[in-house]
């Protein structure tokens, strides 16, 4: 029995408009129902847009004849809910702040570009606007794969902008990310006489004596400090209760700087864990993106945004990744702290939800 979508008023306040996008519960495989709200809600209000959908990601964009086009792009889908759902206000220290799953990676940020997409009817330059499903998985999985693949002229663009959360400031670039599987083996033997077979699970600790040890990297680049990773987050291994096990392995998750190529990074990798008796496979990776902001597209937008906004470095992997490799600059802008992405209590001011809608509408010469 087919549903239909759950309705989206983008002439909605910004605030409203947030509460019905994260009251659509998206997470990534699931993001059908958003994606439908989506369309529908540009197809009805937005008449100047070209749009196409594509799987559960919504494409439209202004074809004006302008001299730059500018691409701005959310992802939909969100991490398993955790009984944050769904949304709820409340007011602490005296800042309202508006919780709940996907509150600020990113639909805060999807709320600010669907209303502002409504709006665009007439800007200084080309627009298009991304909706996009799977970012929050495997980098394979990621909707922009797909588009880049089958339809590269969508993710055609002088400058684009990613709405993930950076607290209403700027966020330049982003750091790699790259996922390994380290193997440890052993022999299998009854845990009563140990002796004659060897602990798998055991020889994985000089693995983590390295982790543990390790100090990691900070690479300052055009003025912005990347600060680079390396973690065991998953460890895996065991037969039985009276079994040695003979097979254990350790997932590890490396944040690199965007000067390091997924080569260098996996070199470096087995560069720590040299001479341990493990198998390493790389299962994931990703390249991070330079910080972009001396091109003359970045630099106008900074200048719209005034001189007091923040700029810092992207301390995540994020999407401004698939532009750089294209040769558009990038950069992250959202309301937001990405520091409350995928947590429990995962919240964003209400205030900076006005905060980027008034300079985006700024930027685009919406108002003065």
């Amino acid at each position: 029995m087919n549903h239909a979508a759950p309705a989206l008023d983008p002439r909605a306040d910004i605030l409203d408009l947030t509460r019905q996008i994260i009251d659509i519960e998206s997470v990534s495989g699931n993001e059908r129902a958003l994606a439908d709200a989506v369309e529908a809600a540009l197809r009805a209000h937005a008449p100047h847009l070209r749009i196409e959908r594509d799987g559960d990601t919504v494409l439209a964009r202004t074809e004006l004849g302008r001299d730059q086009r500018v691409l701005l792009a959310g992802h939909l889908d969100t991490v398993p809910v955790a009984g944050n759902l769904p949304s709820s206000l409340r007011t602490r220290d005296g800042v309202e702040e508006l919780v709940g799953r996907g509150s600020c990676d990113m639909k805060g940020g999807v709320a600010v570009f669907l209303q502002l997409a409504v709006e665009a009817a007439e800007p200084d330059v080309d627009l298009t606007w991304i909706f996009y499903d799977h970012e929050e998985v495997a980098a394979a999985d990621n909707s922009l794969t797909r588009i880049a693949r089958e339809k590269p002229q969508w993710l055609e663009a002088d400058f684009a902008i990613l709405g993930e959360p950076t607290s209403a400031g700027v966020e330049g670039g982003c750091k790699g990310t790259m996922k390994l599987e380290v193997t440890a083996h052993g022999k299998a033997a009854h845990s009563a006489r140990d002796w004659v077979g060897e602990n798998a699970i055991h020889a994985l600790s000089p693995v983590l004596e390295r982790l543990a040890a390790y100090e990691a990297r900070r690479a300052v680049i055009d003025g912005l400090e990347y600060r680079e990773c390396l973690n065991a987050v998953a460890i895996s291994g065991g037969i039985a209760g009276n079994v040695i096990p003979d097979r254990a392995s350790a997932t590890l998750n490396y944040r690199f700087a965007p000067d390091t190529s997924p080569e260098q990074a996996e070199a470096h990798v087995r560069e720590v864990l040299a001479g341990l008796p493990v198998d390493i496979e790389v299962t994931d990776s990703a390249a991070g993106a330079l910080p972009g902001l001396d091109t003359a597209p970045a630099r106008a937008f900074l200048e719209a945004l005034g001189e007091g906004v923040r700029i810092d470095a992207k301390q995540g992997w994020t999407d401004v990744a698939r532009f750089a490799a294209l040769g558009t600059p990038a950069v992250n802008f959202g309301p937001g702290d990405p520091l409350l992405a995928h947590t429990d209590d995962e919240h964003i001011p209400v205030a900076d939800l006005a905060a980027c809608r008034t300079a985006l509408r700024r930027w685009l010469g919406l108002e003065a």
